[in-house]
């Protein structure tokens, strides 16, 4: 069975460039650019989520932090990107379990997501 990944991010492109990619290594994906949906996760949980850390009305952070709080959600690993040059020490902070900088080379996703849902 395929593992499920969304992603979370408002910048269309990246969606797609990133949600083709994922679907020809086997993945099954679920997208949203919308960052209050991410929340609303209560059946379909994913294997991993890829959260931007800049969504239009909601900072990826607090949503990182609200998913890690609850029981449901707490185990699900979050990726988290964005080009900000402070990603490390802000997506850790927000109790993400890995992080990438825009523009991030797809080897790279692929091998942290291998190795958060393995």
């Amino acid at each position: 069975m395929s593992k499920k990944i969304m992603i979370a991010d408002d910048d269309p492109g990246i969606v797609d460039a990133v949600e083709m990619i994922l679907e020809f290594e086997g993945y099954s994906v679920t997208t949203t650019v919308d960052g209050a949906t991410v929340l609303d996760m209560k059946q379909e949980l994913p294997d991993l989520l890829l959260l931007d850390i800049w969504m239009s009305g909601e900072d990826g952070r607090d949503i990182c932090r609200k998913l890690k709080s609850e029981t449901l959600t707490k185990n699900i690993p979050v990726i988290m990107i964005s080009a900000s040059h402070d990603i490390a020490s802000s997506a850790l902070a927000a109790g993400a379990d890995d992080f990438l900088a825009k523009p991030f080379e797809m080897d790279e996703l692929l091998k942290k997501i291998e190795r958060l849902t393995h």
